[in-house]
């Protein structure tokens, strides 16, 4: 075996979804999704504190995306505007080459209370963060509050269309649709007696 070998990260991806896939979260262990990705299980854990972080290594990067594309928006720009840009930077770091393994993720995680549990905790971070920036931005919390809830939403929901669709269409353009039908059906809400 190699001493060193590049993307780690996304070897360690690969093989975890790929075992899970195939023999269940619980059945699988950090020695086989290391050995599948041809890597120790020293430098699994170099990289991931268990097998179950291998699924959510996006994380840290969502946060910084969606925060930095608050900080980054154009002065002028409205609430609104700066939650979609928010979450149109969030849909940056999904590439259709990895569309197939999200796809067996829709299985993999409801497999698993314990994997459901740690991906309620990812979007409820992301959406928090999100929040938080809108909050410092636009000087409202309540605001910011339904905006990321909203804007978190229409990400979550516009993914899992793109994930489940065949088409090889923007992820960004479906979240805005999404994004822009929540908008519609909060501003309904808000006025329907």
């Amino acid at each position: 075996m190699a001493r060193w070998e590049p993307d780690a990260r996304g070897r360690l991806l690969q093989a975890a979804v790929e075992l899970f896939d195939d023999r269940g979260y619980d059945a699988t262990t950090a020695a086989q999704i290391a050995e599948r990705a041809g890597l120790t299980k020293t430098t699994l854990f170099r990289h991931f504190a268990d097998k179950r972080e291998i699924l959510f290594q996006g994380q840290d990067e969502l946060v910084a995306l969606a925060v930095g594309a608050v900080e980054s928006a154009p002065r002028q720009s409205t609430p609104l505007e700066i939650a979609r840009g928010s979450v149109r930077a969030l849909c940056s770091i999904h590439i259709e080459e990895r569309r197939d393994i999200r796809r067996r993720l829709v299985t993999i995680l409801p497999s698993s209370a314990e994997l459901m549990e740690r991906a309620v905790f990812k979007r409820s971070a992301v959406t928090e963060a999100l929040r938080s920036a809108l909050a410092a931005r636009i000087g409202d919390s309540r605001r910011a509050g339904v905006l990321a809830d909203a804007a978190i939403r229409a990400y979550y929901d516009g993914y899992a269309s793109w994930v489940a669709s065949g088409e090889r269409g923007s992820l960004a353009d479906v979240v805005d649709g999404e994004l822009d039908a929540f908008s519609a059906a909060l501003g309904d809400a808000l006025h329907t007696r």
